[in-house]
């Protein structure tokens, strides 16, 4: 027995012992996860799904704009092979013991593959960022695919980061435990937008930590639709003064759930936090956003906003939004706040008054509201636009007003 195997064995020991994600969780009580043999695979899904790796199976990168790809060093690595698997692994966080430790666990129990990236600053070149898009295709029924994004001090990447698939390809329902660890060294700029459209039957929990250094900024949009399970946890930890990460969240929902969950601990002075979401739900939907923000002790001057907000287009919904502020220091600025009604009746005559009808009148305006959420959530108005200019959001957007579709669990 290697290594590799025996760390994959002692997780799924630790697993059997603590168990699984217990039904009171604070975090995931609103929409328990699968049973963990859902997360481990079965022997089964070693026939993994039809698409090859030469065909996009796995992690897929490619270099955009006029820059390519200068200063990133990309390595694809085997976590069944014990060097591999050790660089892969090297100076992540052990999966712990907090409350969504259990998915870590299944993660190093199932892992086979994965993908660090590491991105250097370009000497005299601060104002000019790497651009790229990374995109990722199943490859087993049940797999833990990995992801590590450095980058080095001063550096700055701009990045799209999608996750759909070919039924063509693989007509298994899929569950994946995806895990994403994001470093930014002092003062590197992320700029991220993530696109996740899983099929209506698939199981998806993706859990993403970023650690922020001295003056570092993350910034993320994700647009997310709904399926059997769908979990999207982001943790964001600014460890360095003025540290700034924000966070704003599309879900679609068209008669399934999605659990949004977004973590941020304030460490540092001068630090900031900004998180929004916006759920459009049709049908029976069932959607949780959950912001949690901790301002520690020592954070002088911190400054946070939380925003949450629905709308239900048809049927009946459901949706929990949980804003929530721990501060345990005097001088900072917090506001949070939720909101879940209808379409803004104002809106909706106005332009009417304008000769729409009633659904072109409902589209024009949810499709602003879904625009501007992400706006918000980007720095980079050029990337975003050039995602829009695709139509990926008006067509997803015109299926929604249509009404609920898929199997509702």
């Amino acid at each position: 027995m290697n290594s590799s195997q025996a760390e994959r064995l002692a997780a799924r020991d630790h697993l059997r012992r603590q168990g699984w994600i217990a039904r009171r969780s604070e975090a995931f009580h609103h929409l328990p996860p699968p049973d963990l043999a859902h997360w481990l695979g079965e022997p089964l899904d070693d026939a993994g799904c039809d698409a090859a790796p030469l065909a996009g199976a796995g992690w897929t990168l490619h270099p955009l704009g006029d820059g390519g790809a200068r200063g990133v060093d990309a390595r694809w690595l085997d976590a069944l092979e014990p060097a591999q698997r050790a660089e892969l692994l090297a100076g992540l966080p052990p999966p712990g013991d907090g409350e969504a430790a259990p998915f870590a666990w299944a993660h190093r129990a199932l892992c086979r593959q994965g993908l660090r990236l590491r991105i250097a600053a370009t000497p005299g070149k601060a104002a000019a960022p790497v651009v790229l898009e990374l995109r990722h295709q199943p490859r087993q029924r049940a797999e833990a695919p990995l992801l590590v994004i450095e980058l080095e001090a001063g550096a700055h990447c701009v990045l799209l980061e999608t996750h759909e698939r070919s039924a063509s390809d693989c007509a298994h329902p899929v569950t994946q435990n995806l895990h994403s660890h994001i470093q930014l060294g002092a003062g590197a700029r992320l700029q991220h937008l993530r696109v996740v459209a899983p099929e209506p039957q698939d199981q998806i929990a993706h859990h993403l930590h970023a650690t922020l250094a001295p003056d570092a900024h993350y910034a993320q949009a994700l647009v997310a639709t709904d399926s059997a399970y769908h979990l999207q946890r982001g943790t964001l930890q600014l460890h360095g003064r003025g540290a700034r990460a924000q966070h704003a969240a599309l879900l679609l929902l068209q008669g399934q759930q999605i659990d949004h969950q977004v973590r941020s601990d304030l460490q540092a002075a001068h630090s900031a936090s900004a998180v929004e979401s916006l759920a459009l739900a049709q049908g029976s939907a069932r959607a949780v956003s959950n912001a949690y923000t901790r301002i520690a002790a020592g954070a002088d001057e911190a400054d946070v906003r939380q925003r949450l907000s629905g709308i239900p287009l048809g049927g009946q919904p459901r949706l929990t939004l949980r804003p929530h502020l721990e501060i345990l220091h005097d001088n900072v600025q917090a506001a949070h706040g939720a909101t879940w009604g209808a379409l803004p009746a104002d809106a909706l005559f106005y332009a009417r008054q304008r000769g729409l009808d009633e659904a072109s009148a409902r589209a024009l305006i949810t499709e602003g509201m879904a625009r501007a959420v992400l706006e918000r959530g980007l720095d980079d108005s050029e990337l975003l636009a050039q995602w829009l200019a695709s139509g990926w959001l008006g067509r997803r957007m015109a299926r929604q007003l249509q009404g609920p579709t898929g199997l509702t669990p």
